[in-house]
């Protein structure tokens, strides 16, 4: 029997799907292929009477390859402009290839904000539940196009994010999708002696230590955001797996509890205060 069999019965999963996993590298453009690969995937789950949720990256990839620009943007002005017309894009090849399986997205733009106030989560909350009650899957992203906050301090392209909408909505699962297999002591693609992390059972002063080096980087949101994030989920009762997102059809595999990437164990901690930790920052660290 597999160590991570108890996976098959979670029943309510955050995907963060990051830039690199939906667009092509070389042009910059939407992986319409693979984008219509995680719709079926993420239809079928919720077939299977399980709630899911989307965090997804993107919509300033598209908006600045919509508007023209060779180059990736640098001002604000110029982010929010990519991301105002990107996320359209993006929700609009969302829906349609949700239509082709009778499956009704929604659209949720958040800030870090909007969880730090208590009245806006409590919204955020009830929002999420009507919906999934419903049989919505929820598409969360940034709301880059009036937030400087989240563009200016690079909060880890969605990887704190979709850790803090698993805390908000009592999900009991996270995957993270990067761009590599999961957790290494080191960067495996700089360091060839870097060891692979199969299970975190607790998150150690020293995994924070490796997160702080410079050449640790896992994925775009590099290893100290993804610690981050496993922090904020495995202490609100998630567990969370990091996985490699160049084919989404493993998410799948991670459902049906196979060894697929890193698993971080739930840890549950009633004393950790959520709000005071993104509040502070501290998730920069």
């Amino acid at each position: 029997m597999s160590k991570r069999e108890f996976l098959k019965d979670k029943k309510r999963i955050v995907i963060k799907i990051g830039s690199s996993t939906i667009t092509h590298p070389t042009t910059g453009s939407l992986n319409l292929k693979k984008m219509e690969q995680l719709v079926r995937v993420l239809t079928d789950l919720r077939n299977q009477g399980k709630d899911v949720v989307l965090v997804s990256s993107g919509a300033i990839a598209v908006g600045r390859k919509t508007l023209g620009l060779t180059e990736k943007p640098t001002q604000t002005k110029t982010k929010q402009a990519c991301a105002a017309v990107g996320q359209a894009r993006l929700m609009m090849v969302y829906q349609k290839l949700f239509a082709e399986y009778n499956q009704v997205p929604a659209q949720i733009l958040m800030t870090k904000y909007t969880m730090i106030n208590d009245e806006s989560r409590a919204n955020a909350r009830n929002t999420f539940e009507e919906l999934l009650n419903y049989g919505v899957i929820p598409i969360v992203n940034e709301n880059d196009t009036v937030s400087t906050d989240e563009l200016e301090l690079e909060i880890g392209d969605n990887d704190t994010l979709s850790a803090i909408v698993a805390s908000v909505i009592d999900a009991d699962l996270l995957i993270l999708m990067s761009d590599i297999d999961g957790l290494y002591t080191d960067d495996p693609r700089k360091n060839p002696d870097a060891e692979f992390i199969d299970v975190v059972e607790e998150l150690t002063d020293e995994l924070y230590s490796m997160g702080k080096g410079s050449s640790t980087s896992v994925g775009t949101g590099g290893m100290a955001t993804k610690l981050s994030a496993a922090k904020i989920a495995t202490y609100s009762g998630a567990d969370m797996v990091i996985a490699n997102g160049e084919k989404v059809s493993i998410i799948n595999s991670i459902m049906e509890g196979k060894t697929i990437g890193t698993l971080f164990k739930q840890q549950k901690n009633d004393e950790f205060d959520m709000i005071e930790y993104i509040s502070t920052n501290q998730y920069r660290s």
